[in-house]
């Protein structure tokens, strides 16, 4: 007998869905910093890491757009949406370029010296993807 997947498959969408609306109404402004626009995509629970959360961020950078150095809660996957990135971590070497449809990590405890947009004509945005204690401070910019 074959399983029938559509419900298996739409519980979890039904639930990113449901958090999207509730989050992405109010992201607090201590997030959005310098020249970025930042949103909450999403954020859950994770029922298999009790304690912690998974939460997505779009951040959005106009041409010449860029962040002062800072730190994130837990670890932090980087997925290039649109345009280019200029990004360099503490832990993972010199800055470096990115592109949409390439990716990076910052790992627990490292600072995020440089993020910014790579084009002064084009805009650029990513999703950060957390995996971090429930209720953390997601991003803390350096003094």
């Amino acid at each position: 007998m074959r399983k029938n997947t559509s419900l298996m498959v739409a519980a979890p969408v039904v639930s990113i869905l449901g958090s999207i609306a509730l989050f992405s109404i109010a992201v607090p402004a201590a997030l959005a910093h310098d020249d970025a626009k930042v949103r909450q995509a999403f954020a859950e629970k994770l029922p298999n890491l009790p304690g912690n959360s998974i939460t997505g961020l779009v951040v959005e950078y106009e041409p010449g757009g860029k962040s002062d150095a800072h730190a994130h809660a837990g670890s932090v996957m980087a997925y290039i949406l649109t345009g280019a990135i200029r990004s360099q971590n503490s832990a993972t070497g010199a800055v470096r370029v990115y592109k949409a449809g390439e990716s990076f990590f910052e790992p627990a405890g490292s600072i995020h010296l440089v993020s910014e947009n790579a084009s002064d004509t084009e805009p650029a945005s990513l999703l950060a993807i957390f995996i971090a204690e429930d209720g953390a401070t997601l991003t803390t910019y350096q003094k």
